[in-house]
């Protein structure tokens, strides 16, 4: 196995999912060495973190719009005020 994977830093979601999704395949299929798969699945962990960090993220930028008395748009809010 090479390790010619990209930093966690670097990686978008969709990579990073994809990574994931890639891991979780192979060791399901039981094909994969008993040493690669103790790596690999280090790396699934890592790429979960990951992951749900980005998520956590993109949640926090997501407004919603808040109604004036009126009816009409007044500007926007946090989705989920903390």
């Amino acid at each position: 196995m090479t390790d010619a994977r990209p930093d966690l830093a670097s990686l978008k979601f969709e990579d990073a999912l994809a990574e994931l999704e890639s891991i979780v395949e192979r060791l399901e299929k039981g094909t994969v060495p008993l040493e690669e798969s103790i790596v690999i699945y280090a790396r699934g962990e890592e790429l979960k973190r990951h992951c749900e960090t980005l998520l956590k993220s993109a949640e926090a930028q997501i407004e919603k719009i808040s109604l004036g008395a009126d009816g009409k748009p007044k500007g926007t809010v946090p989705l989920d005020p903390a």
